[in-house]
This record gives C-alpha cells, sequence and structure tokens, in this order.
C-alpha cells in the first residue's frame, strides 16, 4: 500500500510541485498518472522512492514512513521498487544480459561487483527476466543494436530482476513509435496481471493511459482533480486536467 497524506513538494526557489496530495494505492493496482507539462505528474512518482524529499505531509509505503528512512535502510527499500525512464539508461557498448544483471550489483561482494561476476542464480534470473518481455533471444546482442522499444524492454527486464513490489515508470513510451509504445504498455499490463506488481507511471498519451490502466490519477498545477477508474474518464474530466492547455502550447 502506497498512501500520500496531506503531502506537498516545494522546491528551494519556491515553486509547488505537489500541493496537498492524498493518495491510496493498493498492490496489484495499474495506475496511470496524467496531465500538463509540469503539473507534478513526476514529482509524484519520485517522492515513493525518495528520488525527491517531500517536504509536508506524511508518505508511506507498505507501513513505513519513508521520510524516516536513512543509509542502508533507505537502499533496501529502493531495492523493492523499480524504476524506468524515458531514456531506458541502458550501458549500450554491453550485452543485453550484463544490463539485466547491473539490478544485481548492490546485492553483490565489493571484489564480485568490481569484475562483474555474478552467481549462476541472478544469470538465471536475468534470462527468465528477458524471457518474460519477450526478448530472451536478444540476450548476448549488444545493447546498441537493439531498437527502442528493445531496449525499453531490456530496461523493464533489468527491474523486474530486482523482485520489485512496485515498479515506477516516467514517461516510459514517451520516445517511442505508437505501435511500440502499445507493445511496451502490454507488457507493463502483463507484468501487472500475471506478478501482481503494483505499476505506477506518468504519460502524455491519454488514449494509452485509458486503454491500459485500470485507475487513472489527473493532476494539474499539483493538486490531483481526478482519482477514479480508467473507464469512466468523460471528455469533462479530461478538460479539467488539461485545462490550461492551448496557453501552455502558445507559449512554447
Amino acid at each position: 500500500m502506497i498512501e500520500f497524506s496531506q503531502v506537498g513538494k516545494k522546491y528551494p526557489n519556491g515553486f509547488e510541485a505537489l500541493k496537498e496530495i492524498n493518495l491510496k494505492i493498493g498492490q496489484g493496482e495499474f495506475v496511470a498518472v496524467i496531465g500538463l507539462s509540469g503539473a507534478g505528474k513526476s514529482t509524484l512518482l519520485r517522492t515513493i522512492n525518495r528520488m525527491h524529499d517531500i517536504t509536508e505531509g506524511t508518505l508511506t509505503v507498505d507501513g513505513t514512513d519513508v521520510m524516516q528512512l536513512k543509509g542502508r535502510e533507505l537502499r533496501r527499500f529502493r531495492r523493492k521498487i523499480g524504476m524506468i525512464f524515458q531514456s531506458f539508461n541502458l550501458v549500450t557498448r554491453t550485452r543485453v544480459i550484463n544490463n539485466v544483471l547491473m539490478s544485481k550489483v548492490p546485492e553483490l561482494p565489493f571484489f564480485n561487483a568490481l569484475f562483474g561476476i555474478y552467481p549462476r542464480e541472478d544469470k538465471l534470473e536475468a534470462l527468465e527476466a528477458l524471457d518474460k518481455v519477450g526478448i530472451l533471444d536478444k540476450a548476448f546482442v549488444r545493447a546498441d543494436q537493439l531498437s527502442g522499444g528493445q531496449q525499453q524492454r531490456v530496461a523493464l527486464a533489468r527491474t523486474l530482476a530486482q523482485n520489485p513490489r512496485i515498479i515506477l515508470a516516467d514517461e516510459p513510451v514517451a520516445s517511442l513509435d505508437p505501435v511500440t509504445a502499445k507493445q511496451v504498455m502490454g507488457d507493463f499490463l502483463k507484468i501487472n496481471k500475471e506478478m501482481n506488481i503494483t505499476i505506477l507511471l506518468n504519460i502524455h498519451h491519454v488514449d494509452l493511459a485509458l486503454q491500459y490502466a485500470s485507475r487513472v490519477i489527473g493532476i494539474r498545477a499539483g493538486r490531483i482533480v481526478y482519482d477514479g477508474p480508467a473507464a469512466d474518464v468523460t471528455q469533462d474530466i479530461l478538460n479539467e486536467i488539461y485545462e490550461g492547455k492551448e496557453e501552455q502550447e502558445a507559449a512554447g
């Protein structure tokens, strides 16, 4: 369970990215966060694994107050939360399996981590993760020889190899073509259904959010203006979430 209670986030320059966020997300949900650029979508996700610290309220994950975690406890906590970015964050000049195995580095003894020595169990888990996203046949190919969609699947496999309870995805399909974007969203849905992993992603493609997520959260100017089933989202709701879109586009 992820629970936000009166959460706020104010940056040092005074900008309020999040305002009075009250939110509960249960284990196994597939939630899409939508809204304009700068509305607070990425900030919301990044507070969950403490990439950003909240400045007001309380944020708990499985009953743990996230802001109370320090040092080793914080690192252990983050191991259960996978994070996927738009840019994939792969080491492109090495093999796909090596990229997936990097998720195991924090658990390795220093010498093994330094020289990239992994136990057989870790290698099998990496191959299994690649199989789950449909690119097992690419395990020994260099990452820079893959398409963008395949690279994002490697990033997803790397996250799965962590054995996470939660996956946070920050615009995971923004750089992909429409067909590939649907394939990757299908991977998220499959993982959510088959592994009961909570998926929380922010996304600009409203159509994909409504097609794949079961729940949608709409954010405008740091506040939640809609939280409910994807099937219940109407044009009026979208108009409220994206109020000011024309002015934003005209400005830049």
